[in-house]
């Protein structure tokens, strides 16, 4: 059985090592699509929709209208912190890619349901235009 849940942000970030565009800081309208597959409990529930809200909204807020940044961008990190800017620090460079697995690397270490066996999160960076992360829950 599968369930989902989809949640919505707006978000900036750059990609300095990009030869387009996205070299530049810019935002866009992020969706997720956060997913687990397992057994049904006794009462032939996977999870509940509240708990996966109740999970994953905080790492949502904590991005939202905020600009995400690569540790390894100190210049970018830098300027956030001096003019007070909402600042999310991961440890790789901002993709859709990156984003999507450092969303699941959060729920993971949030205590999940021991009937859950998988998690996908996909990370639309444009409506038509995603990564997938998909991972095993042992």
């Amino acid at each position: 059985m599968k369930v989902s849940k989809e949640f919505h942000w707006e978000m900036a970030h750059r990609l300095p090592f990009h030869s387009g565009r996205c070299k530049n800081l810019h935002g866009h309208s992020y969706k997720a699509l956060i997913q687990f597959e397992g057994d049904l409990d006794q009462n032939g529930m996977l999870i509940d929709f509240y708990d996966i809200y109740k999970i994953v909204n905080p790492i949502i807020d904590e991005m939202d209208h905020s600009i995400i940044c690569d540790k390894n961008d100190k210049e970018l990190v830098e300027i956030a912190q001096k003019i007070n800017e909402r600042i999310v620090i991961i440890d790789k460079p901002t993709t859709a890619e990156n984003i999507s697995i450092y969303i699941a690397e959060r729920i993971l270490k949030s205590g999940l349901p021991e009937n859950l066996k998988s998690l996908s999160v996909l990370v639309y960076e444009t409506s038509d235009a995603f990564a997938e992360y998909s991972v095993i829950i042992k």
